[in-house]
């Protein structure tokens, strides 16, 4: 029943991802060359990791932006705690490496207002527990739906990226437990988070 219910969430994900790729239509205001975007994730520097984010605006289109990132980050107690299974368990929890492909429709322009987007990516975990010795790594596949809002709140090409999603994740290799405790790796997951960017 479990696999079954899985099934559909990634069924849906994937077709929803595929909705957002498809708005690929032309603009008369369209650009005549790439255009670029960085970002990074302030809440992980915030949290002993990193983050680096590159966008790609393609020839043609003045909505569709897609991109790459790498990001890792102690994840704070309180989204461990999101998991009633690990609430309280004393469980510290490392996104030790990410790595993503992004893909985002903007309903007003690329980098304004309102957009949807969606996420694919692999990402190691390195669990560890006050109760046990030792610690483990696990990888898990995370697909991703999300929106958001982006303010330029200056007349520099700079701007913030509020956005929050639900996605989800599957372990494909390493081992979610230690000894005899078991830190449980959720199906369904949410973040949500804010981008600084600079565009060129």
């Amino acid at each position: 029943m479990r696999i079954m219910k899985n099934r559909k969430i990634i069924a849906l994900l994937v077709l929803c991802l595929s909705a957002i790729v498809s708005k690929v239509d032309a603009q008369t205001k369209n650009p005549k060359h790439l255009q670029f975007s960085v970002e990074i994730d302030p809440a992980t520097f915030a949290f002993k990791g990193y983050s680096l984010h590159l966008r790609m605006q393609p020839v043609g289109n003045d909505h569709l932006l897609l991109g790459v990132g790498t990001y890792a980050m102690d994840m704070p107690d309180v989204m461990v705690n999101l998991n009633e299974m690990n609430k309280e368990e004393s469980w510290e929890v490392r996104l030790n490496q990410g790595y993503s492909f992004f893909t985002e429709h903007h309903f007003s322009e690329v980098n304004r207002k309102w957009f949807i987007g969606g996420q694919a990516g692999i990402q190691q975990f390195k669990i560890k527990n006050d109760q046990v010795t030792g610690n483990s790594t696990f990888t898990n596949a995370l697909l991703m739906g999300y929106f958001g809002y982006t303010l330029r709140p200056f007349s520099l090409p700079l701007y913030i990226k509020p956005w929050g999603g639900v996605g989800y994740t599957h372990q494909l290799s390493g081992s979610s437990r230690l000894e005899q405790e078991q830190y449980d790796v959720a199906p369904m997951t949410m973040f949500a988070t804010l981008h600084v960017g600079y565009s060129f």
